[in-house]
């Protein structure tokens, strides 16, 4: 089992922990030897002296699943509770600067084996990896985010951080499958680095994770939605040659303008006032490598000129209208059509942009870095784990009380993960029964997803005075 247990009990006991309903998420991880691909593949050259590397790790990610702002918080939140960590399948917690030196020991050749880890931890565990594409189409979002960071961390170099002019930091690039809300690959990159150099060593790390890169098939049943900065004809170009369906918008916002000239008919978008959209009726002679529908859309700008971009695509007709559950008669309705382009385009807000919203505000992703750029890698991946880990914890919870998919998570980790109560443990130091604050009344409406999931584990799950 992996990570190992240290200093098993050698009888019953009891621990009232400050995250009662946290620990029975780490008792099902637990029993699913989540972190085993991490134990079997990442060697970090460091002596064990007290824990492990993979241990070291281990740790540092519960510190994640607690809200930890920094991975000195280690200390109070979770090598202060031992019943977390009993139910995480650790009997001991290391030092937070332990825990540190493991992160600056990690190299390039760490790097790639915490990578392969995820990529198995990814086909053993997740929904996107199971997509059925014979049924309908997978969705790729791919986006960066800025990562501010200080001025003397490797590779922090001026470059694009949204409200920062002149910080410094590094990218962190990203591709969700929207579907399913998860991270399938997520890579850190140096400050100057935009989407344009990025995009195609993304999609190459995920065709690897998904199982993309050996089925042309599945290629064709799989949606690249990306902005502007995905939109050059290289890049789009390189996207079709492998075979993708593509939904971009043009990069170049001068040629948008010239296009937007041949439409003949603007409609108005009902969903957002002010913008229009149109079909591109210029003759293809961009060199594509293959026919593509282009749609103008327009906004008014303050000033009263219109602002103009243009959506690029290969999405077909009957495509577009599944992916936005619509019934379209083409012959009649071509504004609803367009439009119908143009709002799953707009669909990435809800996807990856989320995602990154999500992530900034329940795992601080911003609020971590490490001076080495190995270590910042290192601890990438570990966010990217805690993203899917939030994202099945949802999934599982929620099975029979769907109105609780709409919470984010913020309030999962602040409102539901820091349920208190006592934990009990047999004399094998297996968790037995969680018995949760029944004065904390958020917690009530997951109560009974908490008991369905660790019904297979055989531990109760009650409410009691603590």
């Amino acid at each position: 089992m992996y990570p190992p247990v240290l200093n098993q009990a050698s009888a019953a006991s009891e621990h009232l922990s400050a995250r009662a309903f946290l620990s029975g998420i780490g008792a099902k991880l637990s029993s699913l030897n989540l972190f085993e691909p991490i134990a079997k593949h990442v060697k970090i050259q460091q002596k064990t002296v007290k824990d492990s590397p993979t241990e070291k790790l281990y740790d540092g990610f519960i510190n994640l699943l607690c809200g930890a702002s920094g991975t000195v918080e280690v200390n109070k939140l979770v090598r202060s509770d031992p019943g977390l960590q009993r139910a995480f399948g650790r009997g001991r917690c290391a030092e937070q600067s332990v825990i540190q030196e493991t992160l600056d020991t990690s190299d390039a050749e760490n790097v790639s084996q915490m990578e392969q880890a995820m990529d198995e931890i990814y086909q053993q565990h997740s929904q996107g990896y199971r997509h059925d594409y014979e049924q309908q189409l997978q969705i790729l979002d791919v986006d960066m985010s800025g990562q501010p960071c200080g001025p003397k961390a490797a590779f922090a170099t001026k470059g694009y951080f949204a409200g920062k002019r002149n910080r410094k930091g590094r990218q962190l690039g990203r591709v969700l499958a929207s579907r399913y809300d998860e991270v399938v690959c997520d890579r850190t990159f140096a400050g100057t680095v935009q989407l344009t150099q990025a995009l195609q060593p993304l999609l190459q790390a995920s065709e690897q994770t998904l199982g993309l890169n050996q089925s042309l098939a599945k290629r064709r049943q799989t949606l690249v939605r990306v902005d502007s900065g995905g939109g050059s004809r290289a890049d789009i170009n390189w996207m079709l040659s492998r075979g993708y369906r593509v939904l971009t918008k043009n990069y170049s916002p001068q040629r948008a303008r010239k296009f937007a000239d041949s439409v003949t008919q603007w409609f108005d978008d009902p969903t957002q006032p002010g913008r229009q959209v149109g079909v591109v009726t210029t003759a293809n002679c961009d060199d594509y490598a293959q026919p593509m529908l282009r749609i103008a859309v327009r906004c008014r700008k303050n000033n009263g000129q219109w602002a103009i971009g243009m959506l690029v695509t290969n999405l077909k007709p009957d495509e577009v209208a599944a992916l936005m559950a619509v019934e379209l008669d083409l012959k009649t309705n071509l504004a609803g059509l367009w439009l119908a382009y143009v709002h799953c385009y707009d669909q990435r807000g809800g996807g990856v942009e989320t995602s990154f919203k999500q992530d900034n505000q329940a795992l601080g992703i911003k609020k971590r870095n490490k001076k080495r750029f190995e270590a910042q890698q290192m601890l990438t991946q570990l966010n990217a784990l805690a993203h899917n880990v939030l994202v099945w914890a949802k999934r599982w919870l929620t099975t029979e009380t769907p109105a609780l998919k709409q919470i984010g998570f913020l309030r999962l980790m602040r409102d539901v993960f820091t349920t208190t109560g006592r934990l009990l443990f047999d004399a094998t130091g297996q968790l037995i029964e969680i018995r949760l604050n029944e004065a904390d009344t958020l917690v009530r409406p997951w109560l009974h997803g908490l008991s369905k999931l660790l019904e297979p584990e055989h531990v109760a799950v009650n409410l009691a005075q603590t």
